[in-house]
């Protein structure tokens, strides 16, 4: 503990006193933060706002959300084939539909385009107005 000597009376008092313990001077130096305390307090509260504004819950919370998007998309590409094996144009059309909604919901905009497009064809042979 580091000591000093009270300008008031000459009492030796730690440095963090609040004031003098025998005349009761206010030591003016005890208010201030060092270096040290004001540095970790700067890095606490940037951990505390990195973590709030997008931490590591955030980044792998969109991750598993991109990832779940597509496997959605997938899995409407395969409902597709099925209904295009059945042959049903009005079914074909409708998901056809389906798969480029999933592509859009997934931000993958070159599927999204293609689809589209093969979407816009399914229907025009299912005789839906464009």
């Amino acid at each position: 503990m580091s000591l000093k000597k009270c300008k008031a009376c000459g009492t030796e008092t730690s440095r963090k006193a609040a004031a003098c313990p025998k005349c009761g001077e206010p030591n003016k130096e005890a208010s201030h933060l060092s270096g040290g305390q004001v540095l970790g307090a700067l890095v606490v509260a940037g951990i505390g706002i990195w973590w709030y504004a997008g931490g590591p819950l955030d980044h792998h919370a969109a991750s598993e959300m991109s990832k779940i998007e597509h496997q959605v998309a997938a899995d409407s590409v395969n409902q597709y084939n099925i209904a295009k094996r059945q042959g049903d144009a009005m079914q074909i059309c409708v998901q056809a539909g389906l798969v480029s909604a999933a592509y859009l919901q997934a931000k993958d905009e070159q599927n999204y385009q293609t689809w589209k497009r093969t979407e816009a064809e399914d229907c025009k042979r299912a005789g839906v107005p464009q």
